[in-house]
């Protein structure tokens, strides 16, 4: 897309989503990317909290993202972007999910296996020990985190790895915020059984999406938008 990363350099960091919004409505199409790249770990996360194929995730978080450009217009600004964005990839995850299990169900092959996640973590200590013993228990994490129910799962995947505020939780999901509550009480009653004390440090870093996938992502959704324009 021409004139793309001018458009975006230029844009000053502090810019909010609000306005970044008003502008792609106003015509400057370029600067979805900022939104995308802003919120592509959140947007991946609440994704990968249903589907836990990740082939299936980036397709998700491609799809969302293009409902979300097309749908743009029907965006309000009494909620925050992100909270409006993080419905949307979480419909389609369902959505998505959905399809997946009808089609295993007609075809009797179901194949539920979590999808490899060999992503390197950034770590602050240079020593090669810690880095692989962190490594280690991130992966314990995600490991107990894809055992969870569904309904635990994606309240511990949205507050307590991504950061989500309980309300956005509850906005998200469509739940009540006691719901949220509860499940996410008896999430980390679950997680802890099987990552014990180390929960605290290691889930921030978990299920991260870096900047290889992050630019593939983006560069997708741009490649469709513009050729829905064509």
């Amino acid at each position: 897309m021409p004139g793309l990363n001018a458009a975006v350099g230029s844009l000053p960091s502090t810019l909010p989503d609000s306005e970044i919004v008003r502008r792609v409505r106003a015509g400057d199409r370029a600067l979805f990317e900022v939104l995308m790249r802003r919120h592509n770990q959140r947007v991946y996360r609440a994704a990968r909290a249903v589907v836990k194929d990740e082939t299936e995730v980036e397709d998700v978080m491609q799809q969302a993202y293009v409902n979300a450009f097309t749908h743009l217009h029907q965006f309000e600004e009494r909620s925050e972007f992100s909270t409006w964005l993080t419905r949307i990839v979480l419909n389609e995850a369902f959505a998505r999910r959905h399809k997946l299990q009808s089609s295993a169900s007609i075809n009797a092959s179901v194949d539920d296996d979590r999808g490899a996640f060999m992503e390197t973590m950034r770590s602050p200590d240079p020593d090669p020990e810690r880095q692989a013993y962190a490594q280690e228990l991130r992966r314990v994490l995600e490991e107990a985190v894809d055992e969870l129910p569904e309904h635990y799962r994606t309240v511990f995947m949205l507050r307590d790895i991504e950061g989500l505020s309980t309300n956005e939780t509850s906005v998200g999901l469509g739940v009540g915020e006691e719901a949220v509550k509860t499940r996410l009480h008896r999430a980390r009653a679950m997680i802890r059984r099987a990552v014990s004390s180390r929960l605290g440090v290691v889930a921030p870093g978990a299920f991260q999406f870096l900047a290889p996938r992050c630019d593939r992502v983006v560069a997708a959704v741009l490649e469709r938008i513009a050729a829905a324009d064509r």
